[in-house]
């Protein structure tokens, strides 16, 4: 579902680059590859497959893919999978030349039709209602990777995970660094260890080269964890801060370092976190919210001790800082909402302590 906020007219801007004013021009520039993107393009030469491609990143990444092979001239194709159960999203891709193949991933026959591809960027999961339906959860996030791992034995894959298979960590730590010992909290959770663990072992068992992405959340202007903050700011919600703490990426930056990881593919697989260098606080991101939309937030609950963080140095040392700040970020997602701009009814629930979704 869509939700549209109360149209309030732009707020004022500080300096910087303007905010999108337009669901045309935010895709663009969500698709933009960087310099990063452009060099490893270069060097990971063939087929690029992206696997689960349906979902709110999978376009991003898709179409940033195809500009990127034009932009360096190469003839590779890009092939998007999904059960595109939104039309729309596969019409898109095709006017963005992307390729587009419709395959339940949990089909080991239809998988096995697939084209061949020595790169592939693996992003199929399921989230929400593992609480209601666990075992669909696992199926989604253990049973399809084993079969795709299977169907893609030596290619490079990128495979997208999640920060949540650490444990809440102490904020004054600095978040879960990529050795540190798991500690999933609920069955989603556990379910994304299992995930890491299946590819492990075909990574191993194979030689196949994987990296593993721990991403920890990507955020754009119509949903993430900044969105869901400034919603209820705007909307004079309140603020839940008992998850007082977290990291965010602007999602184009987290699309780009997911596809430069395919140089670091390995066996044992590579992993790395992917999500900003700040860790912030909700609170401070609600008072700012309010300054910049003009609402006193309204908050609500005691921050903890300790929060799902993720320690960032990994992939600003092989990829630098994010091209995106997250002052820009929130200034742009102001603006946005305060225009009326659509905003995807998809909340994060990145308050949820208990590992429920």
């Amino acid at each position: 579902m869509l939700h549209r906020t109360r149209p309030q007219g732009p707020i004022t801007m500080p300096l910087g680059a303007p905010p999108p004013n337009t669901e045309p021009d935010l895709e663009r520039r969500l698709a933009e590859p960087t310099t990063g993107v452009l060099d490893t393009l270069r060097r990971a030469r063939g087929d690029i497959m992206v696997l689960g491609a349906g979902g709110k990143m999978g376009p991003t990444l898709a179409r940033m893919l195809r500009r990127g092979v034009d932009a360096v001239d190469r003839p590779d194709r890009v092939i998007a999978v999904s059960r595109f159960g939104a039309p729309e999203v596969e019409h898109a891709l095709r006017a963005a030349s992307v390729e587009t193949v419709r395959c339940d991933l949990a089909d080991r026959r239809a998988v096995a039709e697939l084209p061949d591809a020595p790169n592939v960027i693996f992003m199929a999961g399921q989230k929400f209602g593992t609480a209601g339906a666990p075992a669909a959860t696992w199926a989604a996030n253990t049973l399809v990777p084993a079969i795709v791992a299977e169907r893609f034995a030596g290619a490079r894959i990128v495979a997208f995970s999640t920060g949540n298979v650490y444990p809440l960590s102490p904020v004054a730590g600095g978040g879960s660094r990529e050795d540190d010992a798991p500690g999933p909290v609920g069955e989603y959770a556990a379910s994304c260890l299992g995930r890491e663990r299946i590819l492990e072992h075909f990574s191993m068992r194979d030689g196949t080269p994987v990296a593993i992405v721990r991403l920890n959340y990507a955020v754009e202007l119509r949903y993430g964890v900044l969105v869901d903050i400034a919603r209820r700011v705007h909307d004079g919600a309140p603020v839940d801060v008992r998850m007082g703490y977290v990291n965010v990426i602007w999602q184009g930056d987290a699309c780009a370092r997911a596809i430069q990881c395919l140089e670091h593919a390995a066996s044992p697989p590579f992993v790395v976190n992917i999500t900003g260098p700040e860790t912030l606080a909700v609170r401070s991101v609600a008072q700012r919210f309010g300054e910049l939309l003009g609402h006193a937030p309204v908050i609500t609950g005691e921050e903890g001790a300790d929060a799902l963080l993720s320690n960032a140095s990994r992939s600003v040392e092989l990829f630098g800082a994010p091209t995106v700040t997250i002052g820009q970020l929130m200034v742009w997602i102001a603006d946005w909402i305060a225009r009326g701009g659509r905003v995807l009814d998809r909340p994060t629930h990145f308050e949820e302590r208990s590992g429920r979704f």
